[in-house]
């Protein structure tokens, strides 16, 4: 119990897939505008990065190492990724049409996303077996919403601020902020 504690607690906290690790930036600066684009975003890549990696796991142990063909793990990986992506898309179409409509032009992003493939390689490259991937991978989901997150609010009330030099506003302050987020989390990790 104490062992996936600590998982939980890295992957949010020590190990933040976007603060720690620096994966996931395009989406995170790109999603982050609004805290309801980031609270989507986020479920919808906590969703794909679970069964992401739960496939992915499965597919390294029991087909790609015992053929001896671990050199394509990222391509197979990237083809798993593409393809939930897709059966997300297609199934938020048909059941949830409110939902694909709000985040309709996030949810091709999540393919792209490097968090997703990253998690699915760490898995592989830490051992971990499965229960211990998925508890990993939804984890690091959270750090990922967490951070997303934390820096719509941040940039919300950044927007509301009107006493900022207008060279300033916009991205500029973003990506500054951004980077002092970085460094806070990085004092968890001792540097």
């Amino acid at each position: 119990m104490l062992e996936y504690l600590a998982i939980i607690f890295t992957a949010i906290v020590v190990n933040n897939i976007v603060f720690a690790q620096f994966l996931g930036i395009c989406p995170f600066i790109g999603v982050s505008k609004n805290l309801e684009s980031a609270y989507g975003m986020g479920a919808a890549v906590a969703f794909v990065m679970a069964i992401a990696t739960a496939v992915t796991w499965l597919l390294q142990t029991y087909v790609l190492v015992p053929l001896g063909v671990e050199f394509i793990q990222t391509i197979a990986f990237i083809l798993v990724i593409a393809i939930l992506v897709q059966m997300l898309e297609i199934i938020m179409k048909k059941t949830t049409p409110g939902l694909y409509a709000s985040l309709g032009v996030y949810l091709p992003l999540i393919t792209t996303n490097c968090a997703v493939l990253g998690v699915a390689i760490m898995v592989t490259q830490k051992g971990m077996n499965f229960p211990q991937s998925i508890v990993y991978a939804v984890a690091t989901a959270a750090g990922f919403a967490l951070a997303l997150t934390i820096f719509a609010g941040i940039r919300t009330q950044l927007e509301l601020n009107e006493g900022m030099p207008r060279a300033m506003r916009g991205v500029p302050i973003a990506l500054i902020v951004a980077g002092l987020l970085a460094m806070a989390f990085m004092g968890f990790a001792g540097f």
